[in-house]
């Protein structure tokens, strides 16, 4: 029997080592076999690639709006040669969007076909950020790998639903929400259950997202269908625990998004069974149609604290009274904020008379809604100091209100939710905040030209974590950009291997301090790193005064 197994491992050996020669390793599963390729790193270390395998089936059809349907197993082998397609949005090129999109890569440096042996490799799980309704997982549009795989690490990164097709709720049984998050959730069980075939450790997974990456990140910390599912979470550039408060369902939105496809909107049970029969790319045709001004709210589909209709709920409870109480996974978190965050929308009201105009004429009803408070019963009150605070008397202006208003965007859709989660879960467990000041010569926002990059903007910390082509072509050894790039990457890899960034290996090492109670350490990253205490005190604190959590020592 011995040597039937020792002999059945060889054969998949030799297979394994036939496919590498001919640069398309092949892996075995527990759902079958796996056909990827082979990539290079930036400093030009080999390292396998499977992208675009299907951990879900498709949620077409009758599976629209509902759970995912994890998938099962085949015969023959995948071909994950390349990225599978992005999930429905507005896309540039229309046939890369499909509602076949759950997928996930795959990267690796050493495989274990065998699925044994003690040196298993520490994963990174990235959720993607985009509002909930754009972005990927995508290696060649998002989130090459090339820089994280310097690291010793294996790395996934995951598409989800997006939109009305992965966040729609209407407090109904018909359709009670969170779609997107619960596909995350399979994703994070394929990871489980077959991350060691790819040299991974399931027993050492760091969730890692990037501002609705982030919320979603954060989020699985509290919910009861991701218990045990990862080890530790970097939440980078938001989170759930801001002024925005969830509801159970958005039936209105809803509705909205009904009536502009042409279904009724009632009964509710007969609206969902219209848009489960509309093509997938009228959502993204009319998502522009459902926001109310610009692009805002950011948040458009949001989480939901799901009623209980006997379905497995994601979210159960309000994010911020969990972490308040200390209801959630106690695992180390890093957590943090770029300089500049939403420069960008204070640039484009400002620059955009119709925009700007609104602002000046219907401050009052507009806020709520731009700035994320839009749920607070005391908001007639909240408004006018908010104005005052950031904007102060007289019109707004590019000249006179630019940095005021970059501030209040970024303070009240990144900085204040960031700083009240580190805040709560700090008290109990170990939270490394940042803020990142590095400013290089590529960006997501560049003004008032468009050569010279305006601050640090949402999004900036990304291009020295994964390589993203629309912004900027890989840096090399030799660009100034190399020594932020080996930074942030063997920070985060140490974090993931160790739980602790300062066990990275540079030189000088980090002097990384935790938040601790009534010290609210942060580590500058920019051209130094720079340990600090008293992340934007005055602004935050003004919030916290805004939007009181009770019982906070």
């Amino acid at each position: 029997m011995r040597f039937k197994v020792l002999l059945l491992n060889v054969i998949a050996a030799l297979s394994f080592v036939i496919a590498q020669r001919n640069s398309e390793p092949i892996i075995r599963t527990d759902l079958g076999a796996i056909k990827g390729t082979t990539l290079e790193t930036r400093l030009g270390q080999r390292f396998f690639a499977f992208r675009g395998i299907r951990y879900a089936n498709p949620p077409t059809g009758r599976l629209r709006f509902r759970a995912p349907d994890p998938v099962l197993p085949w015969e023959g082998v995948f071909d994950a040669t390349d990225d599978g397609p992005m999930c429905i949005q507005p896309a540039f090129n229309r046939s890369e969007a499909s509602e076949d999109c759950l997928r996930l890569n795959v990267y690796t440096k050493s495989m274990s076909n065998k699925g044994s042996g003690a040196c298993r490799k520490d994963v990174i799980v990235y959720i993607h950020p985009g509002g909930f309704y754009v972005f990927s997982g995508q290696s060649r549009n998002n989130a090459g790998p090339q820089y994280l795989m310097d690291q010793d690490i294996v790395l996934v990164t995951i598409n989800y639903r997006l939109g009305a097709l992965g966040y729609m709720s209407t407090g109904t049984a018909d359709c009670p929400g969170n779609m997107g998050f619960k596909d995350q959730v399979v994703a994070l069980k394929w990871v489980r259950d077959h991350i060691h075939r790819f040299g991974g450790n399931a027993d050492s997974v760091t969730l890692m997202g990037y501002s609705a990456g982030a919320v979603s990140a954060a989020l699985h910390m509290i919910s009861p269908m991701s218990k045990g599912l990862f080890h530790r979470a970097i939440v980078m550039s938001t989170s759930p625990t801001g002024a925005l408060k969830f509801s159970s369902g958005q039936l209105q939105l809803a509705q909205k998004q009904a009536q502009l496809l042409g279904c009724e909107v009632s009964p509710t049970a007969k609206m969902i069974d219209c848009l489960r029969e509309k093509p997938p790319m009228d959502f993204a045709d009319s998502l522009q149609a459902m926001f109310v001004i610009g692009w805002y709210p950011t948040l458009l589909w949001q989480p939901v604290i799901e009623p209980d209709f006997g379905q497995e709920r994601f979210l159960d409870r309000d994010p911020t009274e969990a972490f308040l109480k200390g209801d959630f996974m106690r695992v180390p978190v890093i957590a943090g904020i770029t300089k500049d965050e939403f420069a960008s929308s204070a640039i484009d009201f400002l620059t955009n008379e119709t925009l700007r105009n609104e602002l000046n004429q219907n401050f009052n009803s507009f806020a709520p809604l731009l700035f994320s408070y839009i749920t607070s019963p005391d908001a007639n009150r909240i408004t006018p100091l908010l104005r005052m605070k950031y904007l102060g008397e007289g019109p707004v202006t590019l000249n006179r209100s630019l940095q005021g208003l970059n501030d209040l965007f970024s303070d009240s859709h990144i900085g204040f939710p960031i700083h009240r989660f580190v805040q709560l879960a700090s008290r109990f467990t170990k939270v490394y905040q940042y803020k990142f000041t590095y400013q290089g010569r590529y960006s997501y926002l560049y003004y008032p030209d468009d050569r010279t990059p305006y601050g640090v903007v949402h999004h900036d910390d990304l291009l020295y974590l994964f390589v993203i082509p629309h912004i900027t072509a890989i840096f090399n050894s030799t660009d100034p950009e190399n020594k932020m790039v080996e930074k942030l990457t063997g920070m985060w890899a140490a974090f993931a291997k160790h739980g602790n960034p300062n066990r990275a290996d540079l030189i000088p090492k980090p002097n990384w301090v935790p938040v601790k109670r009534n010290e609210d350490n942060y580590l500058e990253i920019g051209e130094q790193l720079t340990p600090r205490k008293g992340l934007f005190t005055e602004r935050f604190s003004f919030w916290d005064q805004l939007f009181p959590v009770p019982n906070i020592e």
